[in-house]
């Protein structure tokens, strides 16, 4: 029955949306479902009508100027919360932006999505492939041989997870280098090393690192979580050392490595040490696992807090941190969080534990493009483990963590001229 109910319902809104000088999609807490309204303000940036984020308004509401009816249409179909605003109701709402801590952001296309993943099958998930699916947002897959070739200038954003850049494959020698996945993982990496003109993997890697921060120094977004947030910079400043273990790569280390590292080749981090035993399961001391909140405690109880920016003059970092909440509860990845000691003094930290020198979401700027890292694994598995079921977000409408991620999906939408840093 519900099949039929809909049509028949979206028939009946029709002449009224019609009527209607825009669609404003609130995202406070009426929204019935947080995550696919960015889905369709990205459907909306598709058809080319005129959009605008609304920062600091109801938590960061859109706003679609169509009065054909077929965005709010869309809304009913998708079980997003959606009301039609005339010309004196917008006119009130941009009077209201302009008395307080708001600001109205134009957008002006749909960002094309890369994702960075391996063509094998991995037994983790990747919060954000999930969240692009489950919001009908569009993307493309790409790896190493596409990134050495030049395929990243095709796409204005590009997201990184739980990826390792240093060539020791993902520090899963201790617990998993009997398992089948494992060593097939080897296989492809050290087959694609060499089919790329490398000996190691660690050098294939490398290359594949510092053509992503090429790729930022020119003008993309980068969006990275979990391991690649460290390893990333770790391989940057480890260019032309060998850092990888005997276990791993069958020879030994760069003598005097760490006084070697060059960190001024790195994106966010700096002055940090090197953890090369492969029985550890951790690259660095960058990272804080697990949440430094709750020493001793059930790690569940964690939370860590957004900071709130001036939309007008600070409209990117208030962008990235647009939600419905200000506290969520944290979620573990092999990089959970950054140490606030290690950050480069031009960081933005958007998000922390409150009371402790640990960061959990930053922000910064690399040449003409920017970057984000957002520590954990998934929002709405706080430990998730290796062949675990990927996360269903049917039951995570309302996700505050997984509304992060898609917070940096719409970000290269804005209009150029409204960003400032």
């Amino acid at each position: 029955m519900n099949k039929r109910v809909i049509p028949w319902f979206v028939l009946l809104l029709l002449p009224l949306a019609c009527m209607a000088d825009g669609v404003l999609i609130p995202m406070d807490g009426v929204q019935t479902d947080h995550l696919k309204a960015y889905g369709v303000t990205y459907w909306a940036l598709q058809q080319k009508y005129k959009c605008a984020w609304l920062l600091n308004y109801r938590s960061g509401s859109f706003l679609v100027y169509d009065n054909s009816g077929k965005t709010f249409n869309q809304t009913v179909l998708h079980g997003v919360t959606a009301v039609v605003v005339s010309d004196g109701e917008i006119d009130a709402i941009h009077a209201q932006i302009a008395q307080d801590n708001m600001e109205v952001i134009p957008l002006e296309k749909a960002p094309k999505v890369a994702v960075y993943t391996t063509p094998s099958n991995n037994p983790w998930d990747d919060a954000v492939t999930l969240a692009l699916t489950y919001a009908n947002i569009p993307y493309d897959k790409i790896w190493d041989q596409e990134v050495l070739a030049g395929r990243l200038y095709q796409y204005d954003w590009l997201h990184l997870h739980h990826e390792d850049f240093t060539g020791q494959f993902g520090k899963f020698y201790r617990s998993f280098h009997n398992a089948q996945w494992y060593q097939e993982k080897v296989r492809l990496f050290e087959a694609a090393a060499l089919k790329a003109g490398y000996v190691k993997v660690s050098q294939h890697k490398g290359a594949v690192a510092k053509t992503i921060r090429d790729y930022v120094e020119n003008g993309g977004f980068l969006f990275a979580m979990c391991a690649a947030t460290d390893t990333l910079d770790v391989a940057l400043a480890a260019q032309g050392l060998d850092i990888v273990a005997p276990e791993i790569d069958g020879d030994g280390l760069t003598p005097g490595f760490q006084s070697q590292l060059h960190f001024s080749n790195c994106f966010a981090f700096q002055n940090f040490e090197l953890v090369t035993n492969p029985l550890i399961y951790e690259f660095s001391n960058i990272d804080t696992s697990p949440s430094p909140a709750t020493p001793g405690a059930r790690y569940q109880s964690a939370n860590f807090q957004l900071f709130e920016f001036s939309a007008k003059f600070d409209p990117v970092p208030a962008m990235l941190t647009q939600n419905h909440r200000a506290r969520i509860a944290d979620f573990l990845g092999q990089t959970t969080a950054f140490r606030k000691s290690i950050l480069k003094p031009n960081i933005i930290v958007l998000a922390d534990f409150p009371g402790f020198e640990v960061a959990k979401y930053i922000h910064g700027v690399r040449g003409k493009g920017t970057f984000t890292f957002l520590g954990g694994h998934d929002p709405e598995d706080p430990q998730h483990l290796v062949g675990e079921e990927d996360t269903d977000l049917s039951q995570y409408p309302n996700s505050p963590g997984y509304r992060l991620i898609l917070n940096n999906v719409l970000f290269p939408a804005a209009k150029k001229k409204e960003r400032k840093t």
